[in-house]
């Protein structure tokens, strides 16, 4: 059960996001149940914030990433630290590791996240790196802008997709609808997650301490966990050494999850023989790595996420979540009930 105030709410939350939901907001709550207070107003005023919810929205946090903070999310981490009152806060990713979170929390603040609101389009983003890898088609375009006619025959002919070993690390809704997508294509998957009970679409599920069990026969290792002490670094020169010449790794995790430095090793010796990522160690990508150069590497900018419908989801949950604050009901996605 949530605890609330004696007071009507007030929701924080940035100009842009009350320009575009406020009304939607409004209609969903009894008259006078609910005020706003702006980021933008509050961060210039020093005084404490009387915010009790916040909703901490896509334009706030932009192009940052964990080690490159945009003024925008700077500012409204301050309004959340001078907002004594604050009992809830909803962030639209999915994934809940800035220090701040953590921080709130402390405080005995909920912080929810948008989990499921971008399973699909994360899941499809994947789908396509993952026959476009297998068709060749980096090499294609490649080849077109040489104007080069350079046909997959032979030993350069391209597997096929039915019958190879997908190793999907992680189950929450992007990993399960992977693994749903990758049996429409004749694959076999393995689930990894923290425990090994049966996900629908897995013909096996283990614990992530068991792993380097499936490794020897994955033909491609996909990684859609959240990072945790469990899965820091889980890809790497190890991992990569156990799976078959020639496999293929993808990440649309997050960056701390693989070893950086040992996916450009198998990359560069051909043990791996490409991959997708859509994540980094540190964001942007280092001009000078050697990732964006590699002609068997799809290189995405933190993006396998978005689409134009991905505001409207996001949004959808939190107006759930909020219904469900104001009736003193569990929230979604709450990220204490992870462990």
């Amino acid at each position: 059960m949530t605890t609330q105030t004696s007071q009507p709410p007030k929701l924080l939350l940035s100009a842009t996001a009350l320009r575009t939901w406020g009304a939607r907001i409004l209609q969903a709550v009894p008259d006078g149940a609910l005020s706003f207070v702006a980021a933008d107003d509050a961060v210039a005023d020093p005084a404490a914030c009387d915010a009790t919810i916040a909703f901490m929205t896509r334009e706030v946090t932009g192009s940052s990433s964990r080690d490159n903070p945009t003024p925008a999310l700077r500012d409204f981490e301050i309004v959340l630290r001078r907002s004594p009152n604050l009992r809830w806060l909803h962030i639209h990713p999915a994934g809940a590791e800035r220090p701040i979170y953590r921080e709130l929390r402390a405080r005995g603040v909920k912080v929810t996240t948008s989990s499921g609101a971008t399973a699909i389009t994360v899941a499809h983003s994947t789908l396509g790196a993952i026959i476009s890898l297998t068709r060749r088609f980096p090499l294609l375009a490649d080849a077109q802008r040489r104007h080069a006619w350079e046909q997959r025959l032979g030993e350069r002919a391209p597997r096929d997709l039915g019958g190879q070993c997908a190793v999907v690390v992680g189950l929450g809704p992007i990993g399960r609808n992977l693994a749903r997508l990758l049996k429409a294509l004749g694959m076999t998957v393995v689930g990894v997650r923290r425990n090994p009970e049966p996900v629908d679409h897995c013909d096996r599920t283990i614990a992530y301490d068991r792993l380097h069990e499936a490794l020897p026969r994955a033909d491609w290792l996909i990684l859609c966990c959240p990072a945790s002490p469990l899965t820091r670094g889980i890809a790497n020169a190890a991992a990569f050494d156990a799976m078959p010449a020639g496999a293929h790794f993808v990440n649309v995790a997050r960056g701390e999850v693989a070893v950086e430095r040992d996916v450009i090793a198998a990359l560069e010796s051909g043990k791996l023989a490409g991959a997708y990522l859509d994540v980094f160690e540190r964001e942007p990508l280092d001009g000078a790595s050697p990732l964006w150069d590699m002609p068997n590497v799809i290189a995405s900018p933190h993006t396998a996420s978005h689409s134009l419908g991905q505001p409207e989801a996001i949004f959808g949950i939190f107006l759930d979540n909020l219904e469900r604050w104001r009736r003193g009901d569990k929230l979604r996605n709450d990220i204490d009930d992870l462990g």
